[in-house]
């Protein structure tokens, strides 16, 4: 199924306003700058978090300059913020395209960032809106806070699910959480209508970051990044999670502290995926995804009236479920 051409149905004109806004937004004149910027708009990427926001913002009203300089706010927010990110993992890949630090370096990298985090102030000042200016501002801090718990939880020798999800909380959820609830706040929506909305986005972005986990098990060109990288990392993601949990294994259990430790090798992240997809941790992730995939169905079935709408975001639930990449 085409998922993607369902999704952007009922938004069509609005995204190509978005993309034509958005490239604008990441154009510059000056050598280094311009190039690094076009860099970055090659990634192009499937514009999920904008297509969320104009989907909600035609749920609750109408898709207005408003919703569109918000869309291009929080997307040019979260791009800063993933050209800093590279910098800190010190990852040389961003979507299979060497990233900017690789390109260039640390410094231009960080600049670079700089430059498009202000860029993304500026356009969330054009919606005139206090509140969904507060909502980005928090959304900045939200998110630079759940990269420090992450690097934080790498030296934790705790092993949870309650930890895992405290780190999605303050990433991918709070990212998935703000398009929903400023594209539906962009349209007039009312408080309990807004916070409706912020719990769907929060379960699509749970469900969103457990998928792109459950990659790291496998090998895929698409993705960008080889079999076992988050544990190169120091990260242990929901599979594993799950894995060591129902096992006695003190084999396995010390794998899991040499990746805390950042001293695991090659060969031993490989044993560990392997003992994850044995004991089920691969199935037991999918199904938390359903779970979260039912709720925010539930959302739809009780909040979404337009079949249009209904359908499109329909099959944006069942497409972050089902993506392979």
């Amino acid at each position: 199924m085409d998922y993607l051409s369902i999704i952007k149905q009922p938004i069509a004109k609005d995204l190509d306003d978005f993309i034509g806004l958005f490239s604008q937004s990441l154009s510059h004149d000056n050598g280094m700058l311009g190039s690094a910027l076009s860099h970055i708009r090659q990634r192009g990427g499937k514009r999920m978090r904008p297509m969320l926001m104009l989907l909600m913002a035609k749920n609750y009203g109408v898709v207005s300059d408003v919703t569109q300089h918000a869309a291009v706010g929080l997307e040019l927010l979260h791009t800063a913020s993933l050209v800093h990110d590279d910098v800190v993992d010190e990852s040389n890949e961003r979507r299979g395209q060497s990233s900017v630090n690789a390109s260039y370096n640390n410094k231009v990298a960080v600049l670079v960032g700089d430059y498009i985090l202000s860029t993304a102030l500026l356009h969330v000042s054009y919606t005139a809106n206090q509140r969904i200016i507060e909502y980005l501002a928090e959304l900045g801090r939200t998110l630079a806070a759940g990269e420090i718990l992450q690097l934080s939880n790498i030296q934790n020798q705790v092993i949870s699910e309650e930890v895992y999800y405290q780190v999605i909380q303050q990433k991918t959820a709070a990212l998935f959480e703000a398009c929903a609830a400023i594209g539906a706040m962009s349209a007039g929506a009312t408080e309990s209508q807004m916070e409706e909305a912020k719990l769907f986005g929060h379960h699509l972005g749970i469900m969103f970051q457990i998928r792109d986990d459950i990659f790291d098990y496998f090998d895929s060109k698409e993705i960008g990044k080889p079999t076992g990288n988050d544990m190169a990392e120091g990260k242990l993601t929901l599979p594993v999670i799950y894995a060591l949990r129902h096992t006695d294994l003190e084999s396995m259990q010390t794998l899991a502290k040499k990746v805390k430790a950042g001293t695991i090798n090659k060969d031993e992240i490989a044993v560990l995926v392997d003992f994850t997809k044995q004991q089920g941790g691969i199935e037991y992730a999918e199904l938390k995804m359903l779970e979260f995939s039912n709720l925010c169905k539930q959302y739809i079935s009780d909040h979404v009236k337009e079949k249009a709408i209904s359908a499109s975001l329909t099959a944006y639930v069942d497409y972050v479920a089902k993506r392979n990449y």
